[in-house]
């Protein structure tokens, strides 16, 4: 039951890191990535769609996204859901294709996305030591429904104690590489 218990609570941290790899990765640095647009959402036909799924995005060079709707009809809405986001990039439409080039990053700019990854990473840490925080009552539970010794519960304490500090560390590091990310670029 115990093993059950931290097995869970350790796929609950893996996928809380995911979604703070995911969240760091639509941040942009200097250079173009498709991961830029991956939140934009387009009205497209009255409902809100992902642009991955009207169009193809692609990468031609390091400072240019570009986009090409499946549907030459979405490029006003594909536009107009860019204008309107906060990526902060002026679209440029040719009636086929979108290209949004990415301007270099300012001082001024670095800084603020440098507190913006510090403060998705800090959103990140809480969210595992709330798994953590279940866990510990799942494990209290189990223990007070006399399932598993006191001992036992101490020994899966200390287990899940170690679990939630390696994927905090390894939060941090995620943090750390995308902050060298956006002061070199």
């Amino acid at each position: 039951m115990i093993d059950d218990v931290l097995l869970g609570t350790e796929n609950r941290m893996n996928k809380s890191l995911d979604a703070l790899k995911r969240e760091l990765a639509s941040i942009r640095t200097g250079r173009a990535s498709p991961n830029i647009v991956e939140h934009v959402r387009v009205d497209y036909y009255g409902s809100p769609t992902p642009i991955q799924q009207i169009a193809g995005v692609s990468i031609p060079d390091s400072r240019t996204i570009l986009i090409q709707p499946w549907d030459r009809a979405a490029l006003g809405a594909i536009e107009k859901a860019i204008l309107k986001s906060d990526l902060g990039l002026n679209p440029a439409n040719d009636g086929s294709v979108i290209r949004l080039p990415v301007p270099p990053l300012t001082e001024e700019r670095r800084k603020d996305l440098v507190k913006v990854v510090h403060s998705r990473v800090e959103e990140g840490r809480v969210a595992l030591r709330n798994v953590r925080r279940d866990a510990l009552e799942e494990l209290r539970k189990l223990e007070k429904n006399k399932e598993v010794s006191a001992d036992e519960e101490k020994r899966a304490q200390d287990k899940l104690q170690k679990l939630t500090d390696g994927f905090i560390t390894e939060a941090e590091k995620i943090g750390k590489y995308k902050e060298s990310e956006l002061i070199e670029s």
